[in-house]
């Protein structure tokens, strides 16, 4: 049966079937305009579509008019990784885990990653920080992953010492290194997990017999679509932990990585 196109502003196509094939240009009047698939309407708006990018803070999403749906990617906070030193000094103060990012009221959270354990006195080096869980509520589709751990601090018995843990890295990437041994008396901080990654804090590295430090998790992230977008939003942006200081000799960890929003427009299905 022939299938008829046409335009509000004028013009129509009929197509039949077995017909020859051609091409035809159907002009729209406005740069969104509406076709009639066999006198069904079907959006066809040609603005391309758009984003907004949420890197630190808090505040309110405002969806843009003509917007049919988004998609959204984000991620939580990376935690801090932990300081390095000798095994009989102080094992300095202990990181902090990164903050949760999160999109709407309980809709979509992305929890930050656990801080690095600090080693003790006489005990075992100290854990790597956990990764950070994702949850995607009711009104939204994707896929939610937990942040990769941070490596575990170790000790050493070698006068050359050793790096610090990696941190635990997001599908953004951006792990901090680990802090290197510079002498039987020093050593380098961690580095941090990479801003608007999630990327956790590296460990400070240790001097001689020492610890190393242990890194900080990755923060939680999600990647979905909203089908049907409310008008607005409320949003957070979590922070990334603080590192851990050094103990003796050792260096220091590396802040865990800030979180990011990226909310990607449509304006047609």
């Amino acid at each position: 049966m022939p299938v008829a196109i046409k335009g509000t502003g004028g013009g129509s196509v009929t197509l039949t079937a077995g017909a020859a094939a051609t091409d035809t240009t159907l002009t729209l009047p406005n740069t969104t305009g509406t076709v009639l698939l066999n006198n069904t309407a079907a959006n066809q708006s040609t603005t391309a579509p758009t984003q907004q990018i949420f890197t630190s803070g808090s505040g309110t999403y405002t969806k843009p008019a003509g917007v049919v749906w988004v998609r959204v990617r984000m991620v939580g906070g990376g935690g801090g990784g932990g300081g390095g030193g000798t095994q009989s000094s102080s094992p300095g103060t202990v990181a902090t885990s990164g903050a949760a990012t999160t999109f709407g009221t309980s809709f979509l959270t992305c929890n930050g990653g656990a801080n690095a354990q600090n080693y003790t006195i006489n005990a075992i080096a100290g854990n790597g920080g956990t990764g950070g869980s994702a949850t995607i509520g009711s009104g939204a589709v994707g896929i939610a992953l937990s942040g990769a751990s941070g490596n575990g601090g170790m000790q050493t018995s070698s006068t050359n010492g050793g790096a610090g843990g990696m941190g635990g890295s997001t599908p953004f990437g951006g792990g901090g290194g680990g802090g290197q041994c510079l002498s039987a008396s020093s050593a380098n901080p961690g580095f941090p997990g990479a801003a608007n990654t999630g990327g956790g804090g590296g460990g400070g590295g240790g001097p001689g017999t020492a610890f190393l430090g242990a890194a900080g998790g990755g923060g939680g992230f999600i990647d979905c679509i909203i089908a049907a977008p409310s008008a607005t939003y409320s949003y957070s942006v979590g922070t990334g932990g603080a590192a851990g200081g050094a103990g003796t000799n050792g260096g220091a960890g590396g802040a865990g990585g800030s979180g990011v929003i990226i909310v990607e427009e449509h304006y047609n299905y």
